[in-house]
């Protein structure tokens, strides 16, 4: 063939991905004649058959198969240039993806993210959550714009990152009233063999807790471990044991989680940090939530 009609080739695509003449009219706004006509045009100049029917349906021919996968490669990649131009800083419809570490405290991610959406030209956010080194790794192919997280990137990691210092503070055990009334009389000694909720492993916290815990000959009854904040704050607000909060956000978290405060502590430090991959911040989501943090921001 002498030349490639690549509007009839997209016609073929978008059938094949759809499903069917009628759905791909319907994507295209096209009429399914017309669909047929282009779809018939492009088999004549390739001359074979895309199609043959089987029973009642329609399926691939071995030719069909290698232009579809040609053609899929090729129309991905147009959808996968669109979606970047849409998400550039600055423009019409651009977003700002932000992923959040598990074991970073709700509260504190709406209190450092809800800058960045009065901020100009910061676009759509799109928010996702997951285990601090899978977000490490959308970060590093630029499939993040910026990482919230308990703790800052290791140097061990070959990923091109930067670390910024939000906020740091001490903790605040609480629990429900009946329990606090009881643990808050002579604290921290009171925390012996008391039933207590823990961050996961996933957590920066937990192993500073564990070694203030130790210091203090502390032992209490490890009631669960849990990788999502909100679910521990769900079982303590159930009267399930103690937990602790960045004091920051403990009276939020008491109001929000009907709880009351047993005691407070700054020996262990609970930080905040934002892991861009870029040294200077550009992206005005970004810039914004820097610009707001009440920690030290880099």
């Amino acid at each position: 063939m002498q030349n490639l009609n690549y509007k009839h080739l997209h016609y073929f695509w978008v059938v094949t991905k759809s499903g069917g003449v009628a759905k791909a009219g319907e994507q295209l706004h096209v009429t399914p004649q017309s669909i047929s006509g282009q779809v018939k045009l492009l088999e004549d100049a390739i001359g074979e058959s895309l199609w043959r029917r089987a029973g009642r349906k329609l399926e691939l021919t071995e030719t069909g198969h290698m232009v579809f996968d040609y053609a899929d490669r090729l129309f991905s990649v147009g959808e996968e240039l669109k979606d970047a131009l849409r998400d550039r800083p600055g423009l019409a419809g651009a977003q700002f993806r932000v992923g959040v570490s598990g074991a970073v405290v709700k509260v504190v991610a709406y209190k450092l993210i809800e800058p960045a959406l009065r901020a100009d030209r910061a676009g759509r956010l799109l928010c996702r959550e997951g285990r601090f080194s899978e977000l490490l790794a959308l970060l590093a192919v630029h499939k993040l714009d910026l990482v919230l997280s308990d703790r800052p990137m290791p140097t061990s990691m070959n990923v091109r990152g930067f670390n910024h210092l939000l906020e740091e503070c001490g903790v605040t055990f609480l629990a429900v009233a009946a329990q606090a009334r009881k643990l808050r009389r002579g604290f921290p000694q009171s925390l012996d063999n008391a039933p207590m909720l823990l961050p996961g492993d996933d957590s920066a916290i937990r192993p500073r807790l564990l070694r203030w815990l130790d210091r203090n000959n502390l032992r209490p009854r490890i009631v669960g471990d849990f990788d999502d904040t909100a679910v521990m704050k769900a079982f303590g607000s159930g009267g399930a044991g103690v937990f602790a909060m960045p004091t920051s956000v403990a009276e939020a978290t008491a109001a929000q989680f009907k709880v009351e405060v047993v005691g407070q502590t700054d020996e262990v430090v609970y930080q905040t940090y934002a892991i861009s991959g870029e040294r200077r911040l550009r992206h005005p989501a970004v810039v914004a939530i820097s610009e707001a943090a009440p920690g030290i921001a880099a």
